[in-house]
């Protein structure tokens, strides 16, 4: 993508009601607005709250929300142009119960108040697999205890991913740490018990996944 087309989404994400674009000062000082009112203040409605981390294009988000309009969906990632395309459409269908969130995933506990989340989704997330970097891998013990502080009682997590490595690193700490495997499924197109919101969604990039037949893996879970 050009710059100039970047500059042009920038812009126009700063026109949508459904974009959020704080500062991280505005975030990590302890009174982020939305924090704990996310439901109230900004989709103005008291729905279940499903995140989106790492949405990317928005395709996920967009894509639950047409199947489950009773529930509210934030999809985050920290590159609005890639949102852009997401947020764009959630207004043309005029999906009110579908934002999004520009800002850093590792600060989610400024974001959310604790309890305040239902769902959370992991979507095609970069593996890590460098063993330096594993401290940014988004299934890591760390980032498991943030989920866990922001997720209310019965939330869980889903992570959709073709990465066979990150799925078998996922699951084995799962295993190792003692938390509720929901569903688990090493290739979700060879199986017919995948769930709905699994196999009726596919993203742009998934979609180039498949194509090179790599299998879709999915976990879904809940920390104990």
């Amino acid at each position: 993508m050009g710059s100039k087309n970047k500059l042009k989404r920038f812009q126009e994400n700063e026109t949508f009601d459904n974009v959020v674009q704080p500062t991280r000062e505005e975030v990590v000082g302890g009174n982020f607005k939305y924090k704990g009112k996310w439901n109230t203040d900004f989709f103005k409605r008291d729905a279940p709250l499903v995140v989106e981390l790492g949405c990317g294009k928005g395709e996920y988000c967009v894509g639950l929300g047409k199947m489950y309009p009773e529930k509210n969906f934030l999809g985050i990632d920290i590159k609005g142009a890639r949102f852009w395309r997401g947020a764009k459409t959630a207004i043309e269908e005029e999906m009110a119960y579908v934002g999004f969130l520009r800002t850093q995933i590792e600060l989610i506990e400024d974001i959310f108040e604790e309890n305040e989340v239902d769902e959370i989704w992991i979507t095609f997330p970069d593996p890590q697999i460098k063993y330096k970097r594993t401290k940014h891998r988004l299934t890591n013990a760390e980032f498991l205890q943030k989920y866990k502080r922001i997720l209310n009682a019965q939330g869980s997590i889903h992570l959709k991913t073709d990465s066979e490595f990150l799925h078998g690193y996922t699951l084995g700490l799962l295993h190792a740490e003692g938390h509720e495997i929901l569903h688990a499924n090493h290739d979700v197109y060879k199986n017919d018990f995948s769930p709905k919101d699994v196999v009726g969604i596919q993203t742009f990039y998934e979609n180039q996944y498949l194509e090179q037949n790599k299998p879709i893996t999915y976990i879904h879970f809940r920390i104990k």
